[in-house]
């Protein structure tokens, strides 16, 4: 009868305890993943997002949160910004200290407004300090900015016209974020500078004050077409003159005061020649004083000259001269 066929050898005890660990192991960290990001592989996978297991379990050992770049990578989709915007330029951005659901939302709101903004500059916008998703709203809806401004405490521009009136002026700026330049730009502030000193320069180059309260229009004119925008992160839309008061009169003052100095000059000098006439009066004083007292001395010298002749016989013989003739 014939045999039945020898089985191989059964497989050693501590190979199935090996095998029965190993599988263990794997089926708890399956059931951990799927713990511990289940939900946002099961929303990215619904919204189109797709995103594996691995990827998540990476952005973890890479200290990312997982679920800020699966949500960003979702709204992404959702707002048909391409599939150029991968998990790992999100990832990437996230550990260079960007803000990843902000530059979405400019993302958003560029691409809704038809603007020229892509992935790269939008994080390179952020990651330079500015706030792009601002910039974007401002791009969209442009902002008024007061000059002055009122943080520096002054709320109102002081030039004066050629015939010597101050105007005080207080004027807004209407801008738009000029994304194109927004890195390296100029901010507000330059924009304020910029705007305050061609409203000076053109009231300076008007013939009087009459002349701006009448046509204010011309004054932002003039300024706007100077191309105060240029290098600046801004483009300005419009400047308007808010108010204007008239100041003092300025040419009036400087002339009074020109004139209260030239007879300030003009006494100096008149008490300069009188305090040299009085010294050249007592100059001329004590002159006549030595030249008296050199007459005396003289005189004095006469009686003593003629004594000296009487006792030399000179006074005898010259009296005898004057008798023989």
């Amino acid at each position: 009868m014939n045999q039945p066929p020898a089985f191989p050898s059964e497989i050693p005890l501590p190979a199935l305890t090996v095998a029965a660990i190993v599988l263990g192991l794997v089926a708890l960290m399956m059931v951990l993943l799927i713990f511990n990001y289940g939900q946002i592989w099961f929303q990215a996978y619904w919204s189109k997002a797709p995103v594996t297991f691995l990827e998540l379990l990476g952005m973890s050992l890479r200290k990312v949160n997982a679920r800020t770049i699966v949500q960003a990578q979702i709204m992404a989709t959702q707002a048909g910004l391409g599939r150029d915007i991968t998990v790992r330029r999100l990832e990437a951005h996230y550990l260079a200290g960007g803000d990843v659901p902000r530059v979405i939302r400019a993302l958003i709101a560029a691409h809704r407004a038809d603007l020229d903004l892509d992935f790269d500059r939008a994080c390179a916008i952020d990651l330079a300090g500015r706030d792009v998703l601002d910039a974007v709203q401002t791009s969209v809806n442009p902002k008024v900015i007061d000059c002055p401004d009122n943080a520096s405490g002054k709320t109102t521009l002081s030039a004066v016209a050629k015939n010597g009136v101050e105007l005080k002026i207080r004027a807004r700026v209407t801008v738009r974020t000029n994304l194109q330049q927004l890195i390296g730009g100029a901010t507000e502030e330059t924009i304020i500078a910029r705007v305050g000193e061609g409203i000076i320069t053109s009231i300076g180059s008007a013939e009087s004050h009459f002349e701006v309260m009448e046509h204010p229009d011309q004054i932002s004119k003039a300024v706007l077409h100077r191309g105060l925008d240029a290098q600046t992160a801004f483009q300005i839309v419009s400047i308007d003159i808010a108010d204007i008061d008239v100041g003092e009169n300025i040419g009036a003052r400087l002339q009074a005061d020109q004139a209260e100095a030239d007879t300030r000059v003009a006494r100096a000098k008149a008490e300069e020649r009188r305090s040299f006439a009085i010294a050249r009066e007592q100059e001329m004083k004590a002159a006549t004083a030595e030249n008296r007292a050199r007459v005396f001395q003289a005189e004095a010298l006469v009686p003593k000259a003629m004594g000296e002749a009487f006792r030399a016989g000179r006074m005898e013989s010259l009296s005898k001269k004057n008798g023989d003739a």
